[in-house]
């Protein structure tokens, strides 16, 4: 829910860097803006799993890089989001500089939080499709579940669940769910 009601001005990055380093996850989607409470422990503790399983995997190797939030990810003027994780592969169309990623990275994750998951599954999930994120992960800790979405002719395609997550950036890459929950 955007925090101060829809604007009539689409907000931009340099609207974005004028919020306050206050506790809270500020993002700008559509030129407005959400902002969101700190995720809970176990988000934290499921989101430290997956990243340490990416790193291990694709930093480790040299073929990326892996970020945990709060990492700031523009997408295009009006879209600046704060992703749980993401994945920058090294041949990516994103652009890592100093203060943010700028463009799409190869691998958004975002994991599910009451008041974060009705923006993740639609908000977020349409300005990542719209965006041409390769691949999108929507982790349901509570459930154990995560869904895996994959870019193809510009539309996110829903890949059948197994214990293991093969990634669909880097196929020879897998990550076993039970070292996740």
């Amino acid at each position: 829910m955007p925090a101060a009601g829809r604007s009539q001005l689409k907000l931009n990055y340099a609207d974005y860097v004028l919020y306050p380093n206050d506790g809270w996850r500020h993002e700008i989607i559509d030129g407005d803006h959400y902002k969101n409470p700190a995720p809970s422990t176990y988000h934290q503790t499921v989101s430290k799993r997956l990243q340490y399983q990416l790193y291990s995997r694709i930093e480790l190797a040299g073929i990326g890089l892996v970020f945990n939030a709060p990492i700031d990810v523009q997408l295009g003027e009006h879209d600046i989001v704060q992703p749980d994780l993401v994945v920058v592969l090294k041949e990516s169309k994103a652009v890592v500089t100093h203060p943010k990623i700028v463009g799409p990275p190869d691998l958004i994750i975002e994991i599910l939080s009451p008041s974060t998951a009705a923006n993740d599954v639609g908000l977020k999930r349409n300005v990542y499709e719209r965006s041409t994120v390769q691949e999108y992960w929507i982790v349901a800790p509570f459930e154990l579940k995560i869904t895996q979405l994959i870019l193809q002719d510009g539309i996110f395609v829903a890949q059948p669940t197994s214990a293991e997550m093969r990634l669909g950036i880097l196929s020879e890459i897998t990550i076993p769910l039970r070292e996740i929950w």
